[in-house]
Order: structure tokens, then C-alpha cells, then sequence
């Protein structure tokens, strides 16, 4: 008898992704979940897309060696690039990326039709967020900038103080200040979509400087509620109430995936517990 799949996989360049897999676990408690963050050639963001085609395609296949019965493109830059090459080469696998479920919460978010997305220089100079909104809503403005700093911030652990709340005002205000020339009383932006996995774990410091009325759509948690619901609509949701085991995977630099991951993750990683692996 053909043994049957368990496991759902997630990759990611980096640790940002983490926070897909982190979703992933308290929304499915009892699944094994495979994580890859490909740390020896990150960011994706900053590369062509040719290069981030190709990197995504040696992570998947590293996964798809593992029993998968779910990929999860934890990587926006990705998502943009490569969702329809995955596709294509692991079909019947089902793929689901991050942007799509962030792009539909989105919209379902804004009442004035205006959204604003931060991302990577690669996400939103193709286009692939403000394509998804607009087939989405017809006529919603959308406003997107590459926000770079935020990864490197990330990265290092920086979430809040001056300097990042800095960083933050000087990238968001001018996307949340009144347009020259419009009317008194015109509507305001009121969505702002986290375009890049590294970008969750400054929210609070984003939210303060957008205001209590702009909702932060976190690509995170949409992905998982989407993983979900497709998976029961397989019929491939784990049917054993056991607790479902994680592995992690990094390409490069154990120590520093487990040290920076740990935040993202949102509970201590051990050195030990990252596989290395080489793509």
C-alpha cells in the first residue's frame, strides 16, 4: 500500500517566514510541518526573477523529497515570482503562496477603497500585489512602496525604540498624509498590507504610526485560515488528535537562524534542532 503523505511543507529565504509557520501550528496543532529557510541566498528580494524562480524551485524540491502533502510559499517574493512555476513542476502538489490570501483580507478590510502595501523591492516592483487587489476590487487605490530597512531591522532584532520608530515615519506618513489637492473630507487610506514575512514583528511599532484606524493585514495568519480550509476540502486534514511534530531546515549559519528565528517563531529555537542543508 502507497504510504500517504504527512507532512506540509513551508520555505522561505530567510526567518520571516517563520511567522507563516508559527500561524500554521496554533491554527493546525496536530499537522508535521517542514521548514526551509534558504539563509545562504537571502534576501529574494533584492534578486531578479529569474534567480528567485530558480532558488525556489531547489527549496521545494528539497521539501518534496520529505512527504509532503501541502507547500506553503512563506515568501512574498516568491509567491510573485515562482507560485506558477511550483505549480507547474510539483503538480498534483497542492501550492498556495502568501500574497493572494493577504491581497483578498486586503480588500475585504477596506471600506474606502484605498490600500497601502509595504513589501521588498522585488514584490512591489512587479506588480504583484496591486494586479491581485485590483482583479479582487476593480478601482481600489493602491499604494505601494519598497520598505528595505524593515528587513534589516528584522533581521536584527530591532522591533521598537526611536530608530525603528524613525524608519517607520519616514516610510509610512507620506503613504497616510492627505494628497495635495483633494478635497476636504476625502477618504483615507484605511488598509495596510504587511507584503513581507520579516515585516509582522515590527507591527506594533507600524501600527502607532498609521493610527488606530488603519487595519494591518499580517499575510501570516490569512495563509494559515486558507491552508486550512483548503486542506479540509481535500480531505487531507491530519484525523489523529496527537500533537503534530516541526522540523526546521536552514541552508546556511544554524546558530543565527536559531537565534534571530526565535523571535519570528515566537518561542526559543535550539541551535541543534536546525537541519542544514544544502540546495
Amino acid at each position: 500500500m502507497k504510504k500517504t503523505a504527512r507532512s506540509i511543507g513551508v520555505f522561505d529565504s530567510g526567518v520571516g517566514g517563520l511567522t507563516v509557520l508559527r500561524a500554521l501550528r496554533a491554527l493546525l496543532p496536530a499537522e508535521d510541518l517542514i521548514y526551509l529557510g534558504d539563509t545562504a541566498r537571502l534576501p529574494y528580494g533584492t534578486k531578479s526573477r529569474e534567480s528567485v524562480v530558480r532558488y525556489s524551485l531547489h527549496a521545494a524540491e528539497v521539501l518534496a523529497q520529505r512527504d509532503l502533502k501541502y507547500l506553503v510559499v512563506a515568501c512574498n517574493t516568491a509567491s510573485a515570482a515562482a507560485l506558477h512555476a511550483l505549480r507547474d513542476r510539483f503538480a498534483p502538489l497542492p501550492v498556495i503562496g502568501v500574497l493572494e490570501p493577504g491581497a483578498r483580507a486586503a480588500v475585504a478590510a477596506s471600506r474606502s477603497n484605498r490600500i497601502a502595501v509595504i513589501a521588498t523591492e522585488g514584490t512591489v516592483q512587479g506588480g504583484a500585489y496591486q494586479e491581485a487587489i485590483q482583479l479582487l476590487r476593480p478601482g481600489v487605490a493602491v499604494d505601494a512602496r519598497a520598505c528595505p530597512l524593515f528587513v534589516a531591522l528584522a533581521e536584527e532584532g530591532w522591533t521598537d525604540g526611536a530608530i525603528v520608530e524613525a524608519i517607520a515615519r519616514r516610510y509610512l506618513e507620506p503613504m497616510f498624509a492627505p494628497r495635495a489637492g483633494e478635497r476636504a473630507g476625502a477618504a483615507a487610506t484605511d488598509v495596510l498590507v504587511l507584503g513581507c514575512t520579516h515585516f509582522p514583528v515590527l507591527a506594533g511599532c507600524m501600527q502607532r504610526v498609521v493610527g488606530p484606524l488603519v487595519t494591518l493585514v499580517d499575510s501570516a495568519g490569512t495563509t494559515a485560515r486558507a491552508v486550512a480550509d483548503q486542506l479540509a476540502a481535500l480531505a487531507l486534514l491530519r484525523s489523529d488528535s496527537g500533537p503534530g511534530r516541526t522540523s526546521l531546515l536552514a541552508t546556511d549559519g544554524a546558530a543565527r537562524f536559531a537565534r534571530i528565528g526565535s523571535q519570528f517563531f515566537g518561542e526559543k529555537i535550539a541551535p541543534e534542532g536546525v537541519e542544514i542543508v544544502d540546495l
